[in-house]
């Protein structure tokens, strides 16, 4: 007679098997790339290069125009992503900026740079608030 929970019972094993190789493979490669580290100061130094104050005010939290961003106290994860987005530009839609400025202001930077202007930009004391 067929017995299925038993052929469930033999799966499980290897399906554990498959997941610790997974994970295994994972902390191997996390291992052999190690985590970027950026580098805010520098990041300041090409914010300062850039003249982004220009716009977004000084301290990058008072724009010179409501259309502007406050960028101060920003997450980098997010800054990192919207700066990367400006140098795809508007050939990809769904992952481009729109921006001429931005996208000029953008497009000499290493993703490096990208990072440390993030860094420094989330260093930043600003006035963003999360509302609930």
């Amino acid at each position: 007679m067929n017995q299925p929970h038993k052929a469930t019972r033999a799966a499980r094993p290897v399906g554990t098997l498959f997941r610790t190789v997974v994970a295994a493979g994972a902390l191997a490669g996390a291992a052999a790339h190690p985590a970027f580290a950026a580098d805010a100061e520098h990041g300041k130094s090409l914010v300062g290069s850039h003249n982004c104050a220009a716009c977004h005010g000084p301290g990058l939290n008072q724009p010179i125009s409501p259309e502007y961003p406050r960028l101060a106290g920003q997450h980098a994860d997010y800054i990192f992503w919207a700066l990367r987005q400006y140098q795809m530009g508007t050939g990809n839609p769904n992952l481009g900026r729109n921006n001429p400025i931005m996208q000029a202001q953008v497009q000499t930077l290493s993703e490096s740079d990208l990072r440390d202007i993030a860094a420094y930009i989330e260093s930043l004391p600003g006035s963003l608030v999360n509302r609930k």
